[in-house]
């Protein structure tokens, strides 16, 4: 574990878990909350525009130089109740920085008022028109935590639909199983200085709406996982999410859909954030490979 790690899991404990219980994350959701504005430098750096569609912001973000034209629509994490966040944009940045990738964020409306449906819903306007876009150049999904967990649930729809699916999935600590039932959850409660699983899965009850938390387009562990894109996970060892994105490696595997996921033993939840450590620097440089191979492996 690099110096950077240490510190920066150190300073996490001094910060609250406000998924400790139920009630705590009712508490803290009462706080309005609004998503980070894109940074000055990207800025700088990149084309940015803004479009609302079916009511929800939509931001692009391409290089100014050394565009590439492969598209990837990035969905960010926050149990699918908290909204994007400046680490979020360090990540995207990252991956514009060493792919040349045009990146589509979509803000998804968030739980409780919100649902699985109303994102899905609002993909099948984003998604076609990134395809349309893009061409014959590759397009891929991406996200952390929450959102990897949506960007699973788009890929099994793709299949489903028949529609043209991602090139790739690059998820950063996904959480595919809002139950929060997995056994091997406890031995890393004391571990993980973020989440904890009585709020994740009152979050994951408001997530789901009208389906049920083992729907797998809520909890994409429960779907067969068969036929779905090459998928990269880079996973830190101290989450408690560890276990189902473990069982959902494995599944996959064995249903014929090529798995790649590579754990930082002591690494925390969404570590890829922290961009000024060596772990989140090595994830995010091979991802940044497999988005510009640009290949279905």
């Amino acid at each position: 574990m690099s110096l950077a790690m240490r510190m920066t899991r150190t300073f996490l404990r001094t910060r609250p878990n406000v998924f400790v219980t139920e009630g705590r994350l009712r508490e803290a959701l009462r706080q309005s909350r609004h998503d980070a504005p894109v940074p000055a430098a990207l800025r700088r750096s990149c084309h940015v525009s803004t479009e609302v569609v079916d009511g929800h912001t939509v931001t692009t973000v391409t290089p100014k130089s050394g565009a590439s034209g492969t598209e990837l629509i990035y969905l960010h994490g926050g149990a699918y109740v908290r909204p994007l966040v400046g680490p979020h944009w360090s990540i995207i940045a990252t991956l514009i920085r060493r792919t040349g990738a045009t990146v589509i964020v979509p803000l998804y409306g968030l739980a409780p008022h919100y649902h699985a449906d109303d994102a899905y819903k609002f993909l099948d306007s984003v998604y076609p028109a990134v395809l349309q876009r893009a061409g014959h150049n590759p397009v891929f999904l991406a996200g952390d935590s929450a959102g990897a967990g949506l960007v699973v649930g788009q890929a099994i729809r793709c299949r489903d639909e028949g529609l043209r699916p991602p090139d790739g999935l690059l998820l950063f600590s996904p959480w595919v199983d809002v139950t929060m039932t997995n056994p091997g959850i406890a031995a890393l409660i004391d571990l993980d200085p973020m989440l904890a699983p009585a709020g994740l899965a009152a979050a994951g009850r408001d997530w789901a709406g009208a389906r049920s938390v083992t729907d797998p387009l809520v909890s994409p562990l429960h779907d067969t996982l068969k036929d779905l894109p090459p998928t990269y996970i880079y996973q830190g060892g101290h989450d408690i999410f560890l276990p189902d994105v473990e069982r959902f490696a494995a599944k996959a595997q064995a249903a014929g859909t090529h798995v790649d996921l590579r754990v930082w033993p002591t690494a925390f939840h969404v570590f890829v954030g922290a961009g000024w450590t060596r772990e989140a620097r090595q994830a995010l440089s091979d991802a940044a490979d497999h988005i510009k191979s640009g290949t279905r492996n």
